[in-house]
């Protein structure tokens, strides 16, 4: 006997599924782009009507993604819309939206739950559930199992639930959704044997865990292990900037030793959609089982004060030019999280520039991959990007180095600069009046 789990296999083994991708952001589109390059009709699904239209239009809305590929994927049989009883149509659902932190610092799950809740009352017999959005161990069992049962579907032998954790790394050209290797976890042994059956086809390696917890810890392990590394180093260059040592010549050097060690580099503080978030969805989880996590907390605490570092740096360069940070002007070189991409998810830079804003100061921006300053959830600049000359660079008291993008004329920034406040270790091996290091 053909079994409901059998017959959604072979539907996806044979290409004949419906993949559904509800979020269709940076880690949802190239999902969809990939799932439709192999053969598979994928229905796009998002809340955001603007981002629906432009897709269906064969436009993008992220740099790195082209129009092309868009178009390409409209033209065969790709598809989007903001009417969520159309999850029927789809045998997968795979969960791509925001899981970010509240003022308090706490998780907000508030997406995830939305979207679940929007989505139950169109659920089928047969179709497989993965979230992939970052958050606490237990989410995928305590509050999406529920919910996609309330209609009276047994996971496990009628639904599927699964969890396997995005990796996607925006912009970076050595790797793209078909070579980062897939956790899969799932809700029970059924549960995974489909969620390997769904990402198989589209992902060179799938990696199957236990259980949905333990593919939600290994995400946050993932990005909790960057983040405490780059605390680490971003402590020590406060220690080696005091010593009048260059952080950047001594990871250098230790980066050649071939075991052992694992260069980071700091910078003025943490940015993207993981780094400086996913470790505080383990401490909070945490403190339910009575546990306090030291080392990730004290790495949060130094990450979110390099803002302030780089002020202090900002406001020390102008002191010995005897002007005051109040009244100065000052362009911030660089808006986006990293380098070479038009991602502003907690980007540092806007931190930055909100307190140089707060004291007095006059602030703009340039970056070639951020024409205009975006609406935030947090964060509001009416500004556009100012293009970067020596005429436009001698009218400010000081640049901040604050994203290092390729397409920056870093020698003429430092021909035509008053005072360049690098953060990014672009100017190595310089420490003069002109360069100083953050």
């Amino acid at each position: 006997m053909t079994t409901i789990k059998d017959r959604l296999i072979g539907r996806l083994e044979r290409k004949e599924a419906v993949i559904g991708i509800v979020g269709l952001g940076y880690v949802g589109l190239p999902l969809m782009l990939r799932y439709n390059e192999i053969g598979y009709r994928v229905l796009g699904i998002d809340i955001d009507a603007g981002k629906v239209e432009k897709l269906n239009a064969g436009r993008s809305y992220i740099e790195h993604i082209p129009a092309e590929k868009v178009a390409q994927a409209r033209d065969s049989g790709f598809e989007a819309t903001t009417d969520f009883s159309r999850v029927a149509e789809a045998d997968a659902l795979i969960l791509c939206v925001p899981t970010p932190l509240n003022k308090y610092r706490e998780p907000d799950i508030s997406f995830v739950i939305g979207t679940v809740d929007a989505l139950k009352a169109h659920l089928r017999e047969g179709q497989v559930i993965s979230l992939e959005s970052t958050t606490y161990p237990g989410t995928t069992e305590e509050e999406l199992l529920p919910r996609v049962e309330e209609g009276g579907l047994k996971v496990g032998d009628e639904l599927f639930l699964i969890y396997s954790p995005e990796r996607e790394d925006p912009g970076n050209p050595d790797f793209e959704t078909r070579t980062i290797p897939k956790v899969v976890g799932g809700h029970t042994p059924a549960c995974r044997e489909v969620g390997v059956a769904l990402y198989r086809p589209a992902i060179d390696q799938v990696v199957p865990l236990s259980s949905t917890r333990a593919a939600e810890m290994t995400k946050l392990l993932e990005n909790i292990h960057r983040a405490v590394n780059i605390g680490l180093v971003n402590e020590m260059k406060i220690v080696a900037d005091r010593m009048g040592i260059d952080i950047f010549e001594v990871v250098d050097a230790a980066a050649t030793k071939p075991f052992g060690f694992t260069p980071y580099y700091p910078g003025p503080g943490l940015g993207g959609h993981c780094i400086p978030i996913d470790p505080f969805y383990l401490t909070w989880k945490a403190r339910e089982y009575g546990l306090h996590t030291r080392f990730i907390e004290l790495s949060g605490e130094i990450n979110q004060a390099m803002p302030d570092y780089v002020v202090a740096k900002l406001i020390e360069g102008l002191n010995q030019r005897g002007l005051a940070l109040k009244g100065s002007r000052v362009l911030v070189l660089g808006i986006a999280y990293k380098k070479n991409v038009d991602d502003m998810r907690e980007s540092p830079s806007v931190f930055i520039m909100e307190r140089i804003r707060d004291r007095g100061a006059e602030v703009a921006y340039s970056d070639p991959h951020v024409p205009s300053f975006p609406t935030m959830r947090e964060h509001h600049f009416d500004l556009e990007s100012v293009p970067l000359s020596p005429s436009t660079l001698a009218e400010y008291d000081a640049v901040i180095l604050a994203t290092d993008h390729d397409r920056f004329d870093y020698d003429m920034i430092r021909a035509h600069a008053r005072l360049i406040v690098d953060t990014r270790g672009i100017y190595r091996g310089e420490s003069n009046e002109q360069v100083i290091k953050a």
